[in-house]
């Protein structure tokens, strides 16, 4: 079974919700996640992936709509 880590979101709609996933051989999460907003894929923002000193060492910073 694959390791996982639960990172937290910053910014944009999600701001505060956090999102589990999986590591890769490394042990490092993907270094982007979409997440989709209340209107699907047409509302989706793209988070892209920090190391921070605070935590499990990862967050998810805000860059902007998908589309």
């Amino acid at each position: 079974m694959a390791s996982t880590a639960l990172i937290p979101l910053v910014g944009g709609e999600a701001d505060g919700e956090t999102v589990t996933v999986e590591l890769d051989p490394n042990g490092r999460p993907p270094l982007t996640h979409h997440h989709l907003g209340s209107a699907g894929l047409a509302g989706a923002q793209i988070y892209e992936l920090e190391s921070v000193s605070e935590g499990d060492g990862w967050r998810y910073c805000w860059r902007g709509p998908a589309v």
